[in-house]
């Protein structure tokens, strides 16, 4: 069994779309990645940081997909991070209404001792300085190291963010942070620049349209599953990426045609994420649908064509 530390927000989400509205309820970038990778079979656990305000049904929404909270500090009379947020009505793109960081403001990561040997680290949005933190905690260089970032780090934080991709295996972003983290508008291009960063490999998602995946010459796509239904993105992104590590530490093959595969898993994840308000369709997700859509994506992307 593969070892999956994740470094993320354990947070309060409140949330508008043309489908409806809810008041505080579970998110943050850590559980959206955890209740991916729980899907696979991996030992994972979250370094993160909430208020005693913070109810222990959520907690126990984790635990009880054997995700190790020991690296989840609880400040007793803190207030837990919140966002709010306002999508339009294509749910491309959002208005952020609120953001109080809260405990999240003054977060020193602490790795528990049992998880500094952690074969795969998935680093969530956060502070540049704190993902560095938490590569330095660790034993040995784990053998995959993941990044997730956005523009507000590259907007005030650029140099401190450039040092920590010079350490990581694996960037995902999306098609706009791409562009905007190296000035190149084609995405071929920008994974180029992005890779002579120090990332191997260069995750750009594109939403609705699927996700590339780039190391040296070689790129690959993954479609996103036409659905019927999409009432909520928030979490689709931290989703992707919970399936994709929490795939790669499970199989413990770090070839580039295991990372396609991994790519497909995060989508597929992905998938399921948006159907629902926050972690409903998360949390009580079976392996049994994961595996029939699945067979969704391969019907979708598989074919046979004569070459003459």
């Amino acid at each position: 069994m593969g070892k999956l530390l994740i470094v993320g927000t354990v947070a309060f989400d409140e949330i508008e779309t043309p489908f409806g509205k809810t008041g505080k309820v579970l998110g943050g970038a850590a559980t959206f990645i955890g209740l991916a990778a729980s899907q696979f079979d991996v030992e994972s656990g979250i370094v993160s940081v909430v208020g005693d305000d913070l109810p222990e049904a959520y907690l126990d929404t984790l635990r009880a997909k054997n995700i190790d909270l020991e690296g989840v500090e609880i400040v007793k009379g803190g207030k837990t991070f919140y966002w709010k947020g306002k999508y339009h009505n294509d749910l491309n793109s959002r208005d952020t209404l609120i953001t109080d960081l809260n405990t999240l403001a003054d977060f020193q990561p602490k790795v528990p001792g049992h998880f500094k040997n952690a074969d795969v680290v998935m680093l969530g949005n956060l502070h540049p300085s704190v993902q560095l933190s938490v590569i330095n905690q660790m034993e040995k260089r784990p053998k995959l190291i993941v990044l997730d970032t956005m523009n507000f780090w590259m907007d005030n934080t650029l140099e401190e963010l450039k040092e920590v991709i010079k350490h990581i295996d694996v960037i995902t972003i999306n098609d706009e942070e791409a562009r905007q983290l190296t000035e190149e508008y084609s995405l071929v291009k920008a994974a180029a620049a992005i890779q002579e960063m120090g990332p191997k490999y260069v995750v750009i998602k594109k939403g609705e349209h699927g996700a590339l995946l780039f190391h040296d010459e070689n790129v690959f796509f993954a479609p996103a599953l036409p659905l019927e239904e999409v009432f909520d993105p928030t979490g689709a992104g931290d989703t992707f990426a919970g399936g994709f590590t929490g795939y790669l530490a499970a199989t413990n093959n770090l070839s580039f045609k295991n990372m396609k595969r991994a790519v497909i898993h995060g989508s597929n994840l992905a998938s399921f994420c948006v159907e629902r308000f926050g972690t409903e369709r998360m949390k009580d997700l079976t392996k049994e649908e994961v595996s029939r859509r699945l067979l969704e994506f391969k019907a979708l992307t598989q074919f046979d064509i004569e070459l003459k």
